[in-house]
């Protein structure tokens, strides 16, 4: 059955195997019935997932997750959508449901007219810290009138509202750093479009190097944080991070004293490298620790004041290191080596903080468990300052190192009282350094 299930096999054919293992067994494992369950919702014949529903009901005490899960998929795509609700409810009792499932459902009450609904199981998911966002594309595409007419019974929240509601779904976006694909924006454009009495016009565009829009001249928020931003940040990171309960376990009092005294001593520096990470993205046929010295030679050639963070296998010869080539780094770059089993991000972290402003730093590193340390706030500091000062260093195969300039504008949805500026693209698994280069910008006629 699972080889079916995968190959995607007439959904008949698979029902017939099934019947003839209920008749020479007299019955049908829960495992059974999950995979053509799974067929089912995949082919979305949804007939026959009523069917497998009640023969589950009717034979297990209760369905698990992800059981529970195709059943919400499905009954959201009917007339039955209501049920999916008290699925949801029953899956609320033993796990956190997934934002899948109730995008999925919210969805379905959007599509049945039933505005209250939909934003009543949106503030539910997010009083659970879940985040629906596969719903948001379909609260911006709305209800029609004749979707509103089916959904009367439901108490129906009014235009306004709902309206109010989607702009603080843009700025829990802008919060929260959340891009949307090319089709969401375009849902945004329409739906901004479609309040005819503030006269909203959407175009596509992209921002100029020194931080404008190009299609209405507005000058986007700067990357850089303010005095009193740079202030508060540090000491949060000094005092969450830095000094908080779990950095021993990433490095030994001892140690972290003796960087600091180092660091006292040669600060302030242009620029901060995590020296492992840099030479373990290497080029084939590139020995890791050349790779390092070439990324450490052309910010010399920009005249960079260098901090270079290794670990101490570094210093010696090995298939991946060559004494030689760390030599001429340390001749180039005040160097740092920590004890293998240490952790270099809050070394990184103290230090170009410690530098000021200016410093920037060259790392893939996402530093997610640091900004967990952080509240709200302060996250979301960090990861503006992030944006702006983490340096990607790129190495192509034939053209040598690159160092990837950073905007001098923030990349985050942006809003004036007669603008809006979202940048949006199509990337998965977006990297938190890693930004747009396109914008929807909105204007609205004064």
């Amino acid at each position: 059955m699972k080889r079916l299930s995968v190959s995607g096999a007439e959904l008949d054919i698979a029902k017939s195997l099934l019947s003839f293992v209920v008749m020479e067994t007299g019955t049908v494992s829960y495992k059974f019935l999950l995979f053509y369950l799974k067929m089912c919702v995949d082919l979305e014949n949804h007939e026959e997932v009523f069917d497998v529903y009640e023969i589950m009901r009717g034979n297990f005490s209760s369905l698990e997750t992800s059981a529970a899960s195709l059943f919400i998929k499905s009954f959201s795509q009917t007339e039955r959508w209501r049920e999916a609700i008290s699925i949801l409810n029953n899956i609320k009792k033993i796990v956190k449901p997934s934002s899948k499932n109730y995008s999925e459902i919210i969805s379905a009450a959007l599509a049945h007219g039933d505005l209250t609904t939909a934003w009543g199981l949106h503030d539910e998911a997010f009083e659970k810290e879940i985040n629906p966002r596969n719903a948001w594309k379909a609260l911006f595409q709305g209800v029609s009138e004749m979707e509103v007419e089916k959904g009367k019974e439901a108490q129906f929240i009014s235009q306004s509202e709902h309206n109010k509601r989607l702009l603080g779904i843009l700025l829990y976006m802008r919060s929260n750093q959340i891009y949307p694909e090319y089709i969401f924006a375009s849902n945004i454009k329409s739906w901004f479009e479609s309040l005819t009495e503030q006269k909203w016009t959407g175009k596509w565009t992209h921002a100029t190097s020194n931080g404008l829009c190009s299609c209405c001249g507005s000058e986007l928020e700067s990357i850089h944080l303010t005095d009193e931003e740079y202030k508060q940040l540090k000491y949060r990171v000094m005092t969450d991070v830095i000094e908080g309960k779990d950095i021993f376990k990433k490095t030994t009092p001892e140690e972290l004293e003796k960087f600091k005294t180092f660091v006292k001593k040669s600060l302030p520096y242009d620029i901060v490298l995590d020296g492992l990470n840099i030479a373990s993205s290497h080029r084939r046929k590139i020995q890791p620790s050349m790779e390092l010295l070439n990324v450490v030679l052309e910010l010399e050639r920009h005249g960079l004041k260098m901090l270079m963070l290794g670990r101490k296998h570094m210093m010696s010869n090995s298939k991946n290191w060559n004494t030689q080539h760390i030599n001429q780094i340390r001749q180039k770059a005040h160097c740092f080596f920590t004890e293998n089993i240490s952790e270099d991000d809050p070394f990184l972290l103290y230090a170009a903080l410690n530098s000021g402003k200016h410093c920037q730093f060259v790392s893939k590193d996402l530093m997610r468990d640091h900004k967990a340390c952080l509240s709200k706030e302060i996250r979301q500091l960090f990861f503006k300052w992030q944006r702006g000062h983490q340096l990607v260093v790129e190495c192509p195969e034939r053209t040598g190192i690159k160092l990837m300039s950073i905007p001098m504008y923030d990349t985050i949805i942006q809003k004036s009282e007669n603008s809006w500026h979202i940048p949006y693209d199509d990337t998965d698994n977006r990297k938190s350094y890693e930004v747009p280069q396109q914008w929807l910008c909105l204007t609205k006629e004064s």
